[in-house]
């Protein structure tokens, strides 16, 4: 128990007794810490730059051979373009960090993870994506070979596998499996179909068919 203090005399009156409890004492603490850090209130929080509206940008692009000029958020990716304002969803979206491979497409003939390319830092490039590689009923000729090499199972990442394939024979570097493997390392299959995508890589280049 806590000891009551004596009391005392203050401007000729006399105070009563004060008792603090260690509870007590520990509770009051522990309140002025949780007041102190609690966060602000999204009001406080706010800032003009915050609060201040997103102006849409214009950009001109060509996809699959076609003009399009569109207005987008300046936060969005060639992903998100592709995928939910241009209705392509080809283009896979997976790790949307760079690291699987599966939203790859060419832009300007290179081969780019387009999940981290923002849309307005290509204004007037040219994009093609999965869709864009077959003739009309004519599949690409890569298309055709992982269909025959039984390149892929899900088929999730298969877009972005054959647009990183395509991209890597004309780079010339598909001139054997382990060179094929290694400039391939990029793209992830989950699956497991390696196998067949190598040798669906290597039977194009070398019938020279791209």
């Amino acid at each position: 128990m806590s000891r009551e203090a004596e009391p005392t005399q203050s401007c000729g009156r006399s105070e009563a007794p004060v008792s603090v409890t260690r509870r007590a004492a520990l509770q009051a603490a522990a309140s002025a810490v949780a007041f102190a850090t609690a966060p602000a209130s999204r009001a406080q929080q706010a800032t003009p730059a915050a609060t201040a509206a997103i102006e849409s940008s214009t950009i001109r692009l060509v996809v699959n051979g076609q003009q399009r000029t569109l207005t987008v958020d300046p936060r969005q990716s060639i992903l998100d373009v592709l995928r939910e304002t241009l209705d392509l969803p080809g283009t896979k979206k997976g790790c949307n960090a760079g690291a699987c491979g599966a939203c790859t497409v060419l832009v300007d003939g290179r081969r780019i993870n387009s999940c981290l390319a923002l849309a307005v830092m290509h204004d007037g490039a040219e994009i093609t994506t999965i869709e864009g590689l077959a003739k009309g009923d004519t599949l690409h000729p890569l298309q055709q070979a992982f269909i025959e090499c039984e390149g892929f199972q899900c088929g999730y990442c298969t877009p972005g596998q054959i647009m990183s394939g395509v991209a890597c024979i004309a780079e010339g570097h598909a001139g054997s499996p382990q060179e094929i493997k290694a400039w391939m390392s990029g793209n992830i299959c989950r699956c497991g179909a390696y196998a067949g995508i190598v040798e669906a890589i290597a039977s194009v280049a070398k019938g020279g068919k791209l």
